[in-house]
């Protein structure tokens, strides 16, 4: 069963995750900001697990701590998700074009937490999202699931595509990373014997 529950509180965030790697990619979203639900749900369905997240923040300010705080926890789920990842795929990549919007992401599970965001948005907020926050969003994430993630926007005009050709190349690179491979029967997928 691999499934994760997890519940973040803090003075400015209390947020709750669950998930489910071999889900179907059914969502289910409460965050106070809606456009963040609707890239988690790009997630949910690309990465084909199933995602339920309830979070409460101090939006009065802004919405940086709540969308943090959320890629932290998510990265906290995956990582207790996955366990000791033996059998898994470990690596996994996508190519996702929306319009005129093409993002490329790769994912390693290498233990080791890096992101290298390569987005030049083309305006500074989609509605009242501010785009700063997608890479907020990731950097919580790989930090507490324990990643390496390359994300590179390769073109893109429309903002609202550019993040959403991001979101569901994630979901579907991790999907990749997280499938077990039949092959490595339960191996560690790494020459030093531990991730």
């Amino acid at each position: 069963m691999r499934q994760a529950e997890i519940t973040r509180n803090t003075l400015e965030t209390q947020v709750t995750v669950r998930l489910d790697l071999d889900g179907t990619g059914q969502g289910k979203f409460a965050t106070g900001v809606p456009f963040l639900d609707h890239m988690l749900d790009q997630i949910a369905r690309h990465g084909l697990l199933d995602l339920d997240i309830a979070a409460t923040g101090d939006l009065h300010i802004d919405a940086h701590h709540t969308v943090e705080d959320i890629g932290i926890t998510i990265g906290q789920a995956l990582a207790k998700a996955w366990g000791d990842k033996k059998g898994l795929g470990r690596y996994g990549h996508s190519y996702v074009p929306l319009d005129e919007a093409l993002s490329r992401v790769v994912i390693d599970l290498s233990g080791r937490p890096g992101l290298q965001f390569n987005v030049e948005f083309t305006r500074s907020s989609v509605g009242q999202f501010d785009v700063e926050l997608v890479a907020e969003f990731f950097q919580g994430l790989v930090n507490h699931a324990g990643m390496t993630l390359h994300i590179d926007n390769l073109r893109g005009k429309n903002a609202h595509h550019q993040i959403e050709t991001i979101f569901k190349a994630f979901g579907r690179a991790l999907r990749m990373a997280v499938t077990p491979d039949p092959r490595m029967s339960g191996a560690l997928p790494s020459t030093k014997g531990m991730l």
